[in-house]
């Protein structure tokens, strides 16, 4: 039996961070996005994906090298909410919550 496989939707602020990347750094993010969100985007065992806590909605985060994509699962849409390098990754969650969006 085949896994359900889930879309992937990268919202307006989410694709000006990936296009303000260079091209070699925006490859790797968009393929690991790819590859690990679309068939299991919740951690299972030691993976690259985290559940942040204190977050509700639930908010999710995918390593990719020095980037972190912070998403979060709408029924069978995942919903990539922003990308940013890894010395930055504290302060954009904190922005997110702050906005309270609702994807």
């Amino acid at each position: 039996m085949r896994e359900k496989r889930l879309k992937v939707v990268f919202s307006p602020a989410a694709v000006r961070d990936v296009e303000g990347l260079d091209t070699t750094a925006a490859i790797p993010l968009v393929k690991d996005i790819q590859v690990y969100l679309e068939a299991r985007p919740v951690p299972f065992g030691k993976s690259r994906i985290k559940k942040l806590a204190g977050f509700a909605p639930p908010l999710f985060r995918l390593r990719s090298g020095d980037f972190r994509a912070y998403y979060r699962i709408c029924g069978d849409e995942v919903v990539i909410l922003a990308v940013t390098q890894r010395k930055n990754r504290d302060r954009r969650p904190k922005r997110i919550a702050e906005e309270r969006r609702s994807y």
